[in-house]
């Protein structure tokens, strides 16, 4: 959405390259129809689809399988002891009285037989890789064979955990944006289906062409590429162009973010916010320079993207160029992420008298008033917070410096750029090659799946409350709940045994810790159809235009979010918490607290019907991951109420940067062997933080359960593996992951994560609980004798 930030928030999930912006990102792979050839009649076999062939395989395969796994298995009760222990399953957290009994004795182990461990063995045995020494690399151990055996579509940049549930819950989001509009249906279930129409219906998009673009270009002030010697230079200025992108619905953060957001010094209340401008390739690619391979790419794009709209070819390559180097002085005076990690520096407040003072070529006041209008209207005492000071002092001698029609070709390219998506199969297969450039995926998604993203993303709410009112079992959120209880226990204990902080510190990161808010699966109110009615009162969708459709959408954020200026922050309000049909989960610092929407409490994450040490392993790991990121190096930087204070004593906070260094330097270290390139340990240490607390966090609060409930039996195939080798195996399978070479370059160079090897060898090699339970001798790989924690 146009002039909308996140709040400090912090997900354990990397956006994936596919989601490069969300205006970037749909595609048509195109259909297939497999019928019948003259009038020869094929077999039975013959009139199958692909798809259906397959499915005959594979349900052929698994009952081959199934049939030899049972005869095993009764071998195997055939010639073991008769002494049958008929002991309780205990592998759920809250209603294991609800499975039969399925723990049978093999040897002096305890085996769980049920259908749910036995799903469960399976996805671990296909993922290991047991030739490897777990010592040696654990990655390898747990997950060798899932990326030996994985291929990567080619309408994807990598698969992970992640993106397996993300499949899965969008072919869920399909079926309920398939089915017909019913009378007195909901109005935003029947917005949501009208956007998924408009997405799908390619016969109106290609029968409109590129003319909603090319009117809205010149409803904007025109495109001078486009219109050549026709464009009036002395109708247009940079000021003029952010009310009309506003206005329109497109961003305004071309030149200089603006935004609404919370006041990080004081978090029940609202502030203006001026940041640097939003980039249409990031920061650290442009600043490569024009003969860059990627720059190049997306120098190629632009020219192409225009000509295609009607440039002329050779104008274009000239006058693009041009917008082009003026992106990349952007860029230039652009803070690197590196620098952006100490939020105190980032927080300058100043009254639009101030601005006008100190940056006396931007006529604040105005501008203000006219991106915030109608909803308030400010004076000079107003106070804005600016993050980045000298940015605006050098943007001001840019665009001095800087012709009229340069700057009206670089944010009519952005405009052109983000709407793309939108538009014609011939712009869109365009706009794949670029993406192929940038990620290495070859294919567009399928239509209905770009469709259905872009609804869900879009419309989060309303596709949200369809998703958990027919798919979400709600047993799921009162497990999920204890297990974030009994973490937090753990992260509680360890704050109080750490050797280097000073009592005051202490007392106050315990208070922090139990301050910490959560939010699980979903707030109540989505369940609430007039709430859901009144939130998106005033939108309108129209299922043949579906450029029109989005602008309406983003500009509805817009005017969402700016009118909430005057109003008092609500740090549980159920909209900012209403995103349920997610595979991801954050922390937020503004409000202290943790989220874990419905959408991964299910597959790899959590069960209820599998052992607790695979629960603890998974989505226990991710719950200790988001609590730990409240005492990352930025996440600790705000106190127990979201407020921007240190609160650390100083001899403790210089032995927490020197801890926080060690975990730099270590990833630092790590190199990506597809790509010969190391990893960023600044960028990623608050991700890498939060990995090696969560995890230490999860095996704990796991060891806990066990002294309440028993040691659990082990999983058939598996019998040689006890339940905390089993929690480590559950915990770097969620982070099995295979990457094109493209992906993992921008993951490496723009991302906040560490790819998914080092999400496991990188915390579990720093833990002497892993070397203990594995036996791995010191020195060894996973058991270096230098190790960091900070947690």
């Amino acid at each position: 959405m146009a002039g909308v930030r996140a709040t400090q928030s912090h997900g354990v999930r990397q956006r994936s390259s596919d989601q490069l912006d969300q205006r970037q990102l749909s595609v048509d792979a195109g259909y297939t129809s497999y019928g019948m050839r003259d009038n020869v009649k094929p077999s039975c076999w013959g009139q199958r689809t692909k798809i259906e062939k397959r499915l005959i395989l594979a349900v052929g395969v698994v009952s081959v399988l199934a049939i030899a796994f049972l005869a095993a298995f009764i071998a195997s009760l055939l010639v073991r002891s008769a002494d049958i222990n008929d002991i309780p399953q205990t592998s759920e957290l809250k209603i294991s009285s609800s499975m039969p009994p399925a723990v049978v004795a093999k040897g002096d182990v305890e085996l769980c037989n049920s259908p749910g461990c036995i799903h469960t063995a399976s996805k671990l045995l296909l993922n290991m890789d047991e030739k490897v020494d777990p010592c040696d690399d654990f990655y390898d151990f747990a997950c060798g064979s899932f990326v030996k055996n994985t291929r990567i579509p080619d309408d994807k940049t990598s698969v992970n955990t992640f993106s397996i549930i993300t499949d899965q819950l969008q072919e869920q989001i399909r079926a309920l944006l398939d089915e017909p509009i019913i009378e007195n249906e909901p109005r935003p279930f029947v917005l949501a289906k009208t956007l998924y129409q408009a997405c799908m219906n390619r016969t109106a998009i290609e029968s409109r062409g590129v003319q909603p673009l090319l009117d809205m270009l010149k409803r904007l002030g025109g495109w001078p590429v486009l219109d050549g010697n026709n464009w009036d230079e002395n109708s247009f200025s940079w000021q003029q162009s952010v009310y009309k992108f506003r206005a329109a619905g497109y961003s305004v953060d071309y030149f200089l973010d603006f935004s609404i957001s919370v006041d990080v010094k004081n978090s029940t209340k609202r502030i203006i916010d001026l940041d640097q401008a939003s980039l249409g390739l990031s920061r650290e690619y442009l600043n490569r320079g024009f003969s860059d391979k990627l720059v190049q790419s997306y120098y190629e794009y632009m020219v192409d993207i225009a000509t295609l709209l009607g440039a002329d070819r050779a104008r274009a390559e000239v006058e693009l160029k041009d917008s082009l180097q003026f992106e990349m002085k952007l860029a230039n005076i652009s803070l690197p992420l590196e620098k952006r990690r100490n939020a105190t520096s980032l927080y300058n407040p100043m009254t639009i008298a101030e601005l006008n003072q100190k940056f006396p070529k931007i006529p604040w006041l105005e501008y203000i008033n006219r991106l915030l209008a109608p909803h308030v209207n400010v004076d000079l005492n107003e106070v804005a917070i600016v993050s980045v000071p000298k940015y605006i002092s050098d943007l001001e001698v840019l665009l001095e410096n800087t012709p009229k029609r340069v700057q009206a070709n670089y944010v009519m390219w952005r405009v052109a750029g983000a709407s793309v998506t939108y538009l014609t199969d011939n712009l869109r297969r365009r706009q794949l090659s670029y993406v192929t450039a940038l990620t290495g995926k070859t294919e567009r998604e399928s239509r209905w799946k770009e469709c259905a993203e872009t609804t869900s993303v879009s419309m989060a709410i309303a596709v949200g409350a369809l998703y958990i009112r027919k798919y979400f079992n709600e047993n799921s959120k009162a497990n999920a709940l204890e297990m974030v209880n009994d973490i937090r226990q753990q992260f509680r204990m360890t704050l109080t045994e750490v050797d280097w902080m000073d009592e005051m510190t202490r007392k106050a990161a315990l208070e922090k810790a139990d301050s910490m808010a959560s939010h699980i699966a979903y707030p109540s109110e989505m369940l609430d159809d007039e709430k859901l009615t009144n939130f998106y009162a005033g939108l309108e969708m129209s299922s043949d235009k579906l450029m029109e459709s989005v602008l309406n959408l983003t500009l509805f954020g817009t005017e969402y979010l700016f009118g909430k200026l005057r109003e008092p922050v609500n740090k549980t309000d159920w909209v900012t918490h209403g995103r349920p049909a997610i595979v991801n989960a954050f922390y937020s610092s503004i409000e202290n607290s943790i989220q874990f929407p419905a959408g991964i409490l299910q597959g790899a994450f959590f069960s209820a019907v599998r052992p607790a040490y695979m629960n603890y392993g998974a989505i226990g790991f991710v719950i200790g991951h988001e609590i730990t990121h409240g005492f990352d190096d930025q996440g600790r930087q705000f106190d127990r109420n979201g407020n921007l204070v240190d609160w650390w004593q100083e001899m403790t906070k210089q032995k927490y940067l020197e801890k926080a260094k060690c975990i730099i330097d270590q990833y630092s270290n790590y190199t990506v062997k597809e790509v010969s390139l190391k990893l960023n340990g600044v960028n990623t240490q608050g991700e890498n933080i939060a990995d090696n607390g969560g995890i230490k966090e999860a095996y704990y609060a796991y060891q806990a359960w066990t002294q309440r409930h028993g040691t659990e039996a082990r999983l058939p195939g598996l019998e040689k593996y006890s339940p905390k080798q089993l929690f480590w195996l559950s915990a770097a399978n969620t982070w099995c992951a295979v990457y094109r070479n493209e992906a993992i370059k921008l993951r490496i160079t723009t991302g906040f994560h560490a790819p998914g090897r080092f999400r496991v060898v990188g915390p579990m090699s720093n833990m002497e609980e892993f070397a203990e339970d594995f036996k791995c001798p010191a020195g060894s790989p996973m058991n270096p004798l230098n190790k960091c924690k900070v947690w």
